[in-house]
């Protein structure tokens, strides 16, 4: 017996990287899954994987007919909808401000924010019927950075930060009838673009080799595969493991928000000391 036995999800940007992730867990735990995504290809690749499971949705979170046509479809498929994931994001690659050409900022802020948060009120709206309906669940994925500096620039930044206001606020409208919660990872190696505004589109964050680069710099000591961070969405959307929660971000950051000051973590004797 799965956790989301009978549920039904609908996850944005679902077609790859920690999205395809989700929707695997979930379908493992049970349920069936809408994914809604930008790239046919990777939508058709899903669909071939897990048939009946899912349905496909073609569209741009930034607009508010492509977010509707995707709730259509998955209750016309499923009936219902019982949480709605908001994931699809786009990344800065840590551009600072200073090095933010001036020209580009007014097209960079709005994509990165159309994307980031503007897509997550898009389907937040589209959703809320069904939702209601189901006395489901909204999760969104967060970051930390939206808690902590450095996690991007200041546009990636300021927009996760967004996202955990955008929880709370709806967390509080909605209540007693939709939870709303956040999933806020640590480092990914993934396929997470930057903005076409900065000519980041064709990056992938996997170029920077995280697992190398950042594994060492975490108190757990490595970069978690993106599987291991489905969970938590599967916590949340279960309504019995997470039936008191709401308005809350899960910290899922390897531990970056409690390293030390000239040391990644307190524990390194540890295996040494009890013979692992």
């Amino acid at each position: 017996m799965g956790r989301l036995d009978g549920e039904v999800a609908l996850i944005t940007g679902g077609a790859s990287g920690l999205g395809r992730a989700i929707v695997d867990r979930f379908i493992d735990e049970g349920a069936k899954v809408a994914v809604f995504d930008k790239s046919e290809d990777r939508l058709n690749n899903l669909a071939a994987t897990h048939g009946e499971k899912t349905v496909t949705i073609a569209g741009d979170v930034r607009s508010m007919a492509d977010n509707e046509a995707a709730v259509q479809k998955c209750v016309d498929a499923f009936g219902k909808i019982d949480t709605a994931i908001g994931n699809a994001g786009i990344w800065d690659y840590s551009r600072s401000l200073d090095d933010l050409p001036t020209e580009q900022i007014e097209q960079s802020f709005d994509e990165v924010f159309g994307v980031n948060v503007k897509g997550y009120v898009n389907l937040a709206k589209a959703c809320l019927p069904a939702l209601v309906r189901s006395q489901g669940a909204m999760i969104f994925t967060v970051s930390n950075a939206g808690f902590y500096p450095n996690g991007g620039g200041p546009l990636y930044t300021a927009s996760k930060h967004a996202v955990v206001g955008l929880i709370r606020q709806l967390a509080f409208e909605l209540a007693p009838e939709v939870r709303v919660n956040g999933v806020a990872p640590g480092p990914i190696h993934t396929d997470l673009r930057g903005p076409q505004s900065l000519g980041m589109s064709d990056r992938a964050i996997s170029s920077l080799n995280l697992p190398d680069v950042a594994g060492a710099a975490v108190p757990l000591g490595r970069v978690p595969a993106t599987a291991e961070y489905a969970g938590a969405f599967v916590h949340f959307a279960s309504r019995t493991d997470s039936a008191p929660s709401t308005g809350g971000v899960m910290m899922c950051d390897a531990g970056i928000g409690v390293r030390g000051i000239g040391v990644t973590s307190g524990g390194a004797h540890l295996r040494e000391k009890y013979g692992v």
